[in-house]
């Protein structure tokens, strides 16, 4: 679920070494009509990006599993369904990424809708398809919904509003669990940010200003609403959490909480537009009410 946000925005970085900040500014900066060279350029680099990423995949990941043939597997009951609110937030901003990388370009706005936003369901479905043919894992349905609900979320806004104003989030915490199953829930810091669902949080982050033009409300003020779970250690199988957390259930969560929406910042300079638009993907900490799904209430004053 790494987002190629930060990929984009570290290649970004590199290709600015060592000029001066109004030519990086510049570099920045949309053009206002077609640039074949950018164009050009970004769909080569997205080919080559996307190209290796899956290569490594089968390479490092795939290739410790026995091979099969193509098969299905249904997991929508698996993980209380964290997993697949992680398909519709990286298919999503995988598909924001698309799109803003080609108003980057000057393509026009009907070639980002279609080819832009659709990055994110064309590259997690093709990684799909690779769970197909793995004896490990199999195609799922509910992956590819997710996917698609994600890439629908994004071009629905624009073809309404646009403009994005619900934005899918993410924050993280370190839990227990982890510890109890390293291997399938990360052994390290970065691994479990990707590997531990009991610490993860997904939010739907909306704008207060974009749904009411006239009210006096800064500009970057959101209200979030995010879900959780926890008591996690297998995809489904609650005698193994039993075993080792016999006080814990599986338990979903449900938050409410503030909100920033670090694209309506107000700037000129589009070095820090862009820095806002790669990191606008995590949730801020910050005053959290939660309810989870044995009706039990709680306030954190900062969470994450």
């Amino acid at each position: 679920m790494k987002t190629i946000h930060s990929i984009l925005f570290f290649l970004i970085l590199s290709s600015s070494f060592g000029f001066s900040q109004a030519s990086v500014d510049s570099f920045l900066k949309p053009s206002d009509s077609l640039n074949k060279p950018r164009r050009n350029g970004l769909v080569i680099s997205e080919i080559v990006l996307a190209s290796g990423t899956l290569i490594g995949l089968n390479q490092l990941w795939y290739s410790d599993y026995p091979k099969s043939n193509f098969h299905t597997l249904n997991d929508n009951d698996q993980w209380l369904q964290m997993d697949k609110v992680g398909h519709i937030f990286s298919s999503y901003q995988l598909g924001n990424y698309g799109a803003q990388a080609l108003k980057w370009s000057g393509s026009n706005r009907k070639s980002q809708l279609i080819y832009g936003a659709t990055l994110g369901f064309v590259f997690l479905s093709t990684v799909e398809v690779f769970d197909g043919y793995s004896s490990q894992w199999g195609f799922s349905a509910g992956d590819i919904a997710a996917n698609a609900s994600g890439t629908a979320l994004y071009v629905s806004q624009e073809l309404l509003w646009n403009e994005q104003r619900i934005v899918p989030k993410f924050s993280f915490h370190t839990t227990a669990y982890a510890s109890a199953r390293p291997s399938v829930l990360g052994s390290s810091l970065s691994e479990q940010i990707f590997k531990d669902y009991n610490g993860q949080t997904y939010w739907f982050s909306a704008n207060v200003h974009s749904f009411f033009k006239q009210s006096k409300v800064p500009k970057w003020i959101n209200v979030a609403v995010g879900y959780g779970a926890e008591g996690m250690i297998t995809g489904k199988d609650e005698l193994v959490n039993t075993v080792f957390f016999s006080e814990k259930q599986r338990t979903r969560q449900f938050y409410l909480s503030l909100d920033a929406d670090l694209t309506k910042i107000s700037t000129k300079s589009h070095f820090l537009k862009t820095f806002f638009s790669v990191f606008n993907s995590i949730k801020i900490p910050a005053p959290t009410f939660e309810i989870n799904g044995l009706g039990r209430v709680k306030f954190h004053y900062l969470y994450f």
